[in-house]
């Protein structure tokens, strides 16, 4: 196991190992979905997941998942196994966009879209930053 993995018992939190105080705990979702997907990552090794609750600031969605694969073909593991999550929950297929190159995949499952991204292109769109409520740019001064 690489020593970067993230390892979380099922209440969330680290275990084991002496780095296990510098992992943070797992998003806890709000619905039966958000949850099951977030779940699968975990036991997928995503990293790096966040939760962004969209309900009252986009009509678009209730929430977005946001992990990272640590290459193509974890990115497209990854986002293999929430599509047949998604069919296991009764929604049939979903949009999916960007598994052809496995850099960013984007599936919308309506309520929950699930943004998948290898590390270097997470960090160059950085999309966490366009939907923090505490970003600079949501100032009150810039409304």
């Amino acid at each position: 196991m690489d020593p970067s993995d993230s390892v979380h018992s099922e209440d969330g939190q680290a275990d084991g190992g002496p780095s296990s105080g510098d992992l943070a705990p797992l998003p806890v979702g709000t619905t039966d979905l958000e949850r099951a997907i977030i779940t699968k990552l975990d036991e997928d090794k995503a990293q790096d997941m966040v939760l962004i609750d969209l309900r009252g600031k986009s009509p678009m969605s209730d929430a977005m998942i946001v992990a990272s694969g640590r290459s193509h073909r974890h990115v497209g593991a990854l986002a293999d196994h929430l599509l047949r999550l998604f069919k296991d929950q009764g929604l049939g297929k979903v949009k999916v966009e960007g598994l052809p190159h496995c850099d960013w995949v984007l599936l919308d499952a309506g309520d929950v879209i699930v943004h998948l991204f290898r590390p270097e292109v997470r960090t160059f769109y950085n999309i966490e930053k366009i939907w923090a409520v505490d970003s600079a740019h949501r100032g009150a001064g810039n409304v």
